[in-house]
């Protein structure tokens, strides 16, 4: 059964300049869901939910959060029943909103509040082998929920392994595989997929010179680098630091 999603295979909804695609929906045990949003320049969208956060990842255009800017690729949150607006500017506003509700373990808080945070002031941290990532939000910085972070794989793939969370990974940049048991599906920029808890999988780059770039969001917040191997494949397993 084929796990990604692609904008092509959903049908588009929304209204008043604000086009809406769902590319992951919540399913039994986790109402971690992703959606794709385009504003149209000078509208506006209210994100204000009761009880879902929303973390959401901006790639193209400009506009605003509240009164927060939004240049380039960025990300914000609103916490549940936290006033939120989100609002294009002069060129529009493309980006991914995920939405994660109360039943969601909560992290201790470790940061103050931030509302809007942009990629490029980032430091990057390091994940297994080659890998890197730019957490964008976590307890760190106001969402207990949920950790939002970009991760760069450079061309290859990793071991068969598994994480403890829940997540949702979306295709920024680059081409790759996903790798499921014995089901390889292709990856490009735009596409969605969930990882389930302790589902054991590898993300390929198949670009012989160029890094794939994820964007992830788990749940219960965490670390990204937080990643498991199988006895086996632990056993075979050689650190290349």
């Amino acid at each position: 059964m084929a796990r990604v999603t692609r904008l092509d295979d959903t049908g588009a909804a929304g209204s008043d300049g604000v086009d809406r695609r769902p590319l992951v929906p919540p399913e039994e045990g986790s109402e971690l869901a992703l959606d794709a949003l385009r504003l149209e320049p000078g509208t506006s969208l209210d994100l204000t939910d009761p009880l879902h956060d929303t973390v959401l990842f901006t790639y193209e255009g400009s506009g605003a959060l509240d009164t927060a800017a939004i240049e380039g690729r960025a990300a914000g949150f609103v916490a549940a029943g936290a006033p939120g607006t989100l609002s294009a500017g002069a060129d529009g506003l493309a980006c991914v909103r995920a939405t994660l509700g109360g039943a969601t373990d909560l992290h201790a808080p470790m940061g103050a509040l931030e509302q809007v945070v942009g990629l490029d002031r980032i430091e990057p941290g390091k994940a297994t082998g080659a890998r890197s990532f730019q957490v964008l939000f976590g307890p760190h910085n106001g969402s207990t929920r949920a950790t939002m972070f970009v991760g760069y794989i450079p061309p290859g793939k990793a071991p068969w392994h598994y994480h403890l969370y829940d997540e949702i990974v979306w295709i920024l940049r680059g081409e790759g595989r996903l790798h499921l048991g014995e089901e390889v599906e292709r990856l490009a920029p735009g596409v969605a997929f969930r990882l389930r808890p302790r589902e054991v999988h590898i993300v390929e780059n198949t670009h012989p010179d160029a890094e794939l770039a994820v964007l992830g969001i788990f749940t219960p917040a965490g670390s990204p680098s937080a990643a498991y191997l199988e006895p086996h494949v632990a056993d075979a397993y050689v650190f290349a630091g």
